[in-house]
């Protein structure tokens, strides 16, 4: 299952998608350069998942937990989960 997905991809990176389980769908943000410590392979992240059920966006805890429902208004290209921001850095968001 292919879930359109609303940011593009920051420069020397791209999104792959990989079912997580029946009804959710994990995003992952994949650097498009490769590394000498996994053998010149690309590196990725998990950026999110969405489930189809109930059609919402969920942050990550880690890349095989899902997390609490979010705001994809509230999300960034890198990643789904929410910013932690004191309230000098939220005067610049």
């Amino acid at each position: 299952m292919s879930v359109k997905f609303f940011h593009k991809a920051p420069h020397n990176y791209h999104y792959e998608q990989s079912q997580f389980k029946r009804n959710i769908t994990a995003i992952w943000i994949c650097d498009e350069r490769h590394y000498d410590y996994n053998n010149g392979k690309s590196v990725k992240c998990i950026w999110g998942f969405f489930n189809s059920k109930t059609q919402q966006w969920h942050a990550p805890v880690n890349s095989s937990t899902v997390g609490a429902v979010v705001d994809p208004k509230n999300t960034t290209p890198y990643s789904a989960m929410k910013l932690k921001l004191n309230p000098l850095m939220s005067c610049f968001q």
